[in-house]
């Protein structure tokens, strides 16, 4: 559940809700946390033909903004630089096309968390 007080608790909480949600709507997971040196892809999932490169973003405050506006252009920028690497190093996805979303969870004490799937949410 996701509430707990360490960052990364919450963090692999919310990855854990993104990927259950996306699998309802039919996306696989190709893989989850990936890393390299130019940073981490939380979800690597492919809807039909198409790899979509997922960040999974949780805020229990919006006091500095909510999930969606986290994704700054620095982190974009990241996760371009990282999605490039990934097909280089497993090219048997490089000929599909790919797409970056965004699942936003916002914390809403009232009401349990629920993901805010952004499709198409910026091009490399």
């Amino acid at each position: 559940m996701i509430g707990r007080r360490d960052a990364q608790g919450s963090g692999n909480a919310a990855e854990a809700l993104a990927r259950q949600f996306l699998e309802r709507e039919g996306l696989r997971l190709i893989a989850q946390n990936w890393r390299c040196k130019r940073g981490e892809l939380d979800l690597v999932m492919l809807d039909r033909d198409t790899v979509v490169f997922v960040e999974v973003r949780y805020r229990r405050h919006t006091a500095w903004g909510g999930a969606v506006e986290s994704v700054d252009a620095r982190k974009r920028e990241k996760l371009i630089l990282a999605a490039t690497y990934f097909l280089q190093q497993d090219s048997r996805w490089a000929k599909h096309p790919c797409r970056f979303d965004v699942i936003a969870i916002d914390a809403d004490g009232n009401s349990p968390p629920r993901p805010n799937w952004i499709q198409h949410a910026f091009e490399a």
